[in-house]
Order: C-alpha cells, then sequence, then structure tokens
C-alpha cells in the first residue's frame, strides 16, 4: 500500500502517478517495467518515490488493486435473482460491463491476469453472492464443499479472464460469453446455459 505522504498529495496527482505506473506496467510488463523510467515519467525523485511507496512492488500493487477496483466496478455487485434465467442474464450483464470496460481502457486489458491473481478473489463478495445465489437457485451442486466449489470456480474465471483477454486482444470479441458459461455450467453440474441443448 502506498505510505502516508503519498496519500497527502492532491487526489489529482495520485491519479496522475498511478496512471503513469499503470500505462509503463501494461507497456512492458508488470515484471519487467523499470521503476526508474516510472518514477522519472512521473516527474519525482527517486528520494521522493521512497517516501511515497516501499518500492516497486508496493507501486505494483497499487497500480493492481487500482485495476481490480474498476474491474469490480464494470462488473457490478451481484444482486440475488429468482430464477437461473435472472442468473445467466446477470452473468452475461457483468461480462458485457467488463468487456466494455475493457475496451474502453486498454491498460487495465493489459493487466487483467496479473490484477486477478494478485489478491485473493475468494475473498470477494461478488464471488460469494453468486455462487451462494447459483446454489439457492439449485443450479450449483451442493455436494462438493463450498469452500472447494469457490475456488474450482474462481479458477475457471481467471482461465476465462486470460482467454478472453487474449481474444479481445486478437480482435475476436464477439461470442466470447459462450464457452466459460459452458465450462461453468459444466462445474456446477445442475446449470444449463442459455442456447444449450437439453
Amino acid at each position: 500500500m502506498p505510505l502516508p505522504r503519498f496519500r497527502r498529495l492532491l487526489p489529482d496527482r495520485q491519479a496522475e502517478i498511478l496512471r503513469v505506473a499503470r500505462a509503463h506496467f501494461a507497456a512492458e510488463g508488470p515484471e519487467t517495467a523499470s521503476y526508474n523510467k516510472i518514477i522519472e515519467a512521473s516527474g519525482f525523485s527517486k528520494s521522493a518515490a521512497y517516501q511515497y511507496f516501499d518500492g516497486r512492488e508496493d507501486l505494483l500493487r497499487a497500480v493492481l488493486d487500482g485495476v481490480r477496483d474498476r474491474l469490480r466496478a464494470a462488473l457490478g455487485p451481484w444482486r440475488a435473482v429468482s430464477d437461473p434465467p435472472g442468473f445467466w442474464l446477470q452473468l452475461d450483464r457483468g461480462a458485457r460491463g467488463l468487456q466494455e470496460h475493457l475496451v474502453a481502457h486498454p491498460d487495465d486489458l493489459a493487466l487483467v491476469p496479473a490484477a486477478t491473481t494478485h489478491a485473493g478473489a475468494e475473498a470477494d463478495p461478488w464471488f460469494q453472492d453468486m455462487l451462494a445465489d447459483g446454489r439457492r437457485l439449485g443450479m450449483v451442486r451442493a455436494d462438493i464443499d463450498h469452500d472447494l466449489m469457490l475456488a474450482a470456480t474462481i479458477a475457471v474465471f481467471r482461465a476465462a479472464d486470460g482467454w478472453v483477454v487474449r481474444a479481445m486482444r486478437e480482435g475476436r470479441p464477439e461470442g466470447l460469453d459462450r464457452q466459460p458459461w459452458a465450462l461453468l455450467a459444466g462445474l456446477w453440474g445442475n446449470a444449463t446455459p442459455p442456447g444449450a441443448a437439453g
């Protein structure tokens, strides 16, 4: 997390520093972006940088936290639904919101893989609420321990995120929801995604 002195900067200055860092991490990769180049492009000295962040990893964590916050906002909160079609519709709306955000924000698109593996999604209320709603509706099998099903569901979402990001980078954004939904339906056991036979 940024050090207290960073939080005392004006909000516009904080946002600009994180924007510059995000652009560098997106362009050069989270593992290879140069901390010194980011500092220079942000317009402050190396000694000032260490008053704002504990180092490169601290800055990267702040950037990825921001990406994840924007992804959550684009996804929207999970709201309990009354039936399976409503469940799939909410998943579809969330996926479309994320896709629209990522098309409009290529730096976030480039950092999705790092942001989604950066912190434990297991604690994310969206996943907890979505899975609980699916179980309540009888769409998610109840014979598998909740924590194991949650971990497996998150793993499918992460794999699908990577697949979708690659497809979007290659210019193939059409119909990206069908295959991940079919994969989730197979995992959950009792769910049939829209458009599936049977």
